[in-house]
């Protein structure tokens, strides 16, 4: 006899009642370090306690991905950067005043006395706020999640709920669907741990506009 894979619940958030259900659902997932799949100013993520090391593995299992290529951190409140790093370069500062929330990685250097694991970052985290209001709502509920496209490696990021639990709803515990995302271009990344702030991907902010910011970006 065969046993098909467990199914994550799914929440609509595009009702009110199922949002705050699917909200609560997900905030108690991440906290018995389960994984989430939940929406983003850009795709669909998948999404594990930062700070809960055997679940930030469990998302790396689940997309087939090795430690080389740390998980992001999204936050909830620009704030909570100052939290999670030793001093924060000026750069990443105004960067942040004028692209956050949205789709813009800060690489920085994380304060040592951290207890996660990511994967081999060697020191530095990868940041961003997300603009969007599920999965912000999300964060003020559980800090800093570890989140990283809902895809196994190799194929598309998920732009849908539906497509996100095609590839990893067995691996999920909770699903929030707030319908498809439109800008699904990934997020620019820019480390701000070089004497010259370097662009590491080009995606949802334009290297102009990033120059006007900061004139002496790389790229």
């Amino acid at each position: 006899m065969t046993h098909s894979p467990p199914v994550a619940d799914l929440y609509d958030c595009s009702d009110p009642d199922a949002r705050a259900a699917g909200l609560d659902a997900a905030a108690a997932a991440i906290g018995e370090g389960e994984l989430v799949l939940m929406p983003t100013d850009t795709v669909y993520g998948v999404a594990a306690d930062a700070f809960t090391p055997p679940a930030v593995a469990a998302l790396l299992a689940a997309k087939n991905r090795g430690r080389t290529m740390p998980v992001p951190v999204l936050i909830g409140e620009a704030s909570t950067l100052v939290g999670l790093v030793t001093v924060v370069p000026p750069v990443a500062t105004r960067l942040a005043e004028a692209f956050w929330p949205g789709g813009l990685t800060l690489v920085v250097e994380h304060a040592a006395s951290l207890a996660w694991d990511l994967g081999d970052a060697e020191g530095t985290v990868a940041v961003r706020l997300p603009d969007d209001a599920v999965a912000r709502d999300l964060l003020r509920r559980t800090g800093p999640l570890a989140v990283s496209s809902a895809n196994r490696s190799g194929r598309p990021a998920a732009t849908t709920a539906g497509e996100a639990v095609a590839q990893l709803g067995s691996r999920a515990a909770v699903v929030l669907d707030d319908g498809p995302r439109t800008g699904s271009a990934a997020s620019t990344i820019v480390d701000c741990t070089v004497p010259a702030p370097r662009v590491l991907r080009v995606g949802a902010i334009p290297v102009d506009r990033l120059r006007e910011v900061v004139p002496e970006l790389v790229d």
